[in-house]
């Protein structure tokens, strides 16, 4: 009989202490409820794939990658080496974003490829300018020189400005931003030029008597633009044939349209647009790029 009463006492006793533990048990719903209220819910993170051209886009975006990781956003970066592929790749869903032209290039590129991408801000510029390694000013160079300029419409066209702009050419009246050399009216030093894909354009400095190179470029190549660029004249040795910070060939973030509203794409601009991001291109670019917002 005792024996008996105490296997119940035990079965009891155990039964009371499921219940208890069982009542104390908090379930995840609980655990997510008392998260929530006391603010310590983690975020969940969105991926953000970006394509852009090494510098100074990529470094501009490795500046900002932990700050938009603290917003939740991871922002992996996928280099380019070529004007081409990174719209190409965006309009394909590949990407997210891209960050390596300007908008009169997105323009072009948008009429002869139909892409349905749009700019969804600007941030800075890199100024175009002319570059050579057997001349250091204007005046040096000689008659049936031939100069280098890129060969895709809009940095085509945007070279031969500049060219025009320092009296070495004259274009047809109605030749706009896209000229090309066909578009060349006067020729008093009768120049040749050789169009070429603009990222080699630095690679053929010692084939030609001077180039124009893209900011970006010319960076990559290790030249300081306001140093390296060709002078006017031997006298006046700090005004450069280089684009000012009025430049209308501001680089841009592209995306699909319809997506600029997207609230991830708009903090990845907003953080490429910071006093962070100007201060650093300020300090370390040496006028090769300029903020431009």
């Amino acid at each position: 009989m005792k024996k008996s009463l105490s296997v119940l006492l035990l079965v009891f006793t155990l039964i009371t202490g499921l219940i208890v533990s069982g009542c104390s048990k908090e379930s995840p719903d609980n655990k997510k409820s008392e998260a929530s209220q006391n603010g310590n819910e983690t975020k969940k993170e969105v991926v953000l794939k970006v394509g852009a051209s090494p510098v100074p886009h990529s470094e501009l975006l490795n500046l900002v990658k932990d700050d938009l990781k603290e917003q939740g956003i991871i922002l992996e970066i996928k280099e380019f080496n070529d004007y081409v592929q990174p719209n190409i790749a965006l309009n394909d869903k590949q990407l997210d974003a891209n960050f390596f032209q300007h908008k009169p290039y997105l323009d072009e590129f948008i009429e002869a490829k139909g892409v349905d991408l749009v700019s969804l801000g600007q941030v800075h510029v890199e100024p175009l300018g002319l570059y050579s390694e057997s001349i250091k000013s204007l005046d040096e160079l000689k008659d049936g020189a031939t100069i280098a300029i890129p060969n895709d419409p809009t940095n085509g066209g945007r070279a031969l400005l500049l060219l025009q702009n320092q009296g070495l050419i004259k274009l047809k009246e109605n030749a706009g931003l896209t000229a090309t050399s066909n578009d060349i009216d006067k020729n008093p030093k009768k120049l040749k030029f050789e169009e070429l894909d603009a990222a080699q354009i630095p690679r053929t400095l010692k084939d030609v008597d001077a180039a124009v190179i893209n900011g970006n470029f010319a960076l990559d190549a290790g030249l300081v633009p306001t140093k390296d660029a060709l002078t006017v004249s031997k006298d006046k040795k700090d005004d450069l044939v280089l684009e000012g910070k009025e430049s209308p060939y501001a680089n841009i973030i592209a995306v699909r349209k319809g997506e600029e509203n997207n609230e991830n794409l708009k903090a990845l601009l907003k953080a490429l647009q910071s006093d962070k991001v100007k201060k650093y291109i300020e300090e370390n670019y040496k006028g090769g790029v300029v903020p431009a917002f």
